[in-house]
């Protein structure tokens, strides 16, 4: 019987690099909108530390990263 494979995602090293920057940006961008009481900023830094666990493709997890990182320059609340 072979084991169930529910979740199966191939980790290469540059989805482990890409994924460790946006989640270490995304920390900093966590303590930041904690800190002065932001709701975009504390969003984006949880969004960048895990939506990389989610994204298997090295392309799309750039886009995305580079985007939850833009957001909090042109939203201002």
């Amino acid at each position: 019987m072979r084991p169930l494979n529910l979740i199966v995602r191939r980790l290469d090293t540059s989805s482990l690099l890409w994924g460790l920057l946006f989640g270490s940006i995304g920390l900093g961008f966590f303590v930041y909108g904690r800190r002065q009481k932001r709701v975009v900023p504390l969003a984006c830094g949880v969004a960048l530390m895990f939506f990389p666990y989610f994204v298997s493709n090295t392309i799309l997890l750039v886009i995305i990263g580079l985007a939850l990182i833009a957001i909090p320059y042109f939203v201002r609340m």
